[in-house]
């Protein structure tokens, strides 16, 4: 339960400190996301876009539609499959990213570098991954790979 207890700990103290910052460069923490994944890339799909973030599916919509909006964005119809969206960001886009991804970075880098001075990153990096992954493969898994249903749960 220690470990539990930490890593919220440590999750909502992240959060509310990265969330404060992206805030000040003018976007949502779904909106930041969304631009720093299709930084650097020639866009994806609607469908790999909400794969790779943390925004949900149900959210990702309504986020598009404002950074669209904003003209960060451009979505068009696959060639090959009409029902499926690319996403890219335009060169306004493109630019916020340059910008608030680096600043971004620069913002936490001093929490990072205090938070794991005497830790090796890659295998701070590599266990926190393992930890996420057990956790999406019993999110996928049946009630038998470990997950309580709910009149075990009662």
């Amino acid at each position: 339960m220690a470990v539990v207890r930490a890593m919220a700990a440590a999750y909502f103290a992240f959060r509310r400190a990265s969330e404060r910052h992206i805030r000040t460069l003018g976007l949502t923490a779904a909106q930041f996301d969304v631009i720093a994944t299709l930084g650097n890339t020639d866009g994806m799909t609607c469908k790999e876009l909400a794969r790779r973030t943390l925004v949900t599916k149900g959210t990702l919509t309504g986020v598009l539609d404002r950074l669209e909006r904003r003209r960060l964005i451009a979505r068009q119809a696959e060639k090959r499959d009409r029902r499926s969206i690319h996403v890219r960001l335009t060169r306004r886009g493109e630019a916020l990213h340059s910008r608030a991804f680096a600043a971004h970075m620069n913002y936490l880098r001093p929490y990072l570098r205090r938070a794991v001075a005497d830790l090796d990153s890659a295998r701070l990096s590599r266990a926190l991954g393992r930890f996420a992954q057990a956790f999406n493969e019993a999110r996928a898994g049946s009630p038998g790979d470990g997950q309580i249903t709910r009149r075990q749960a009662r």
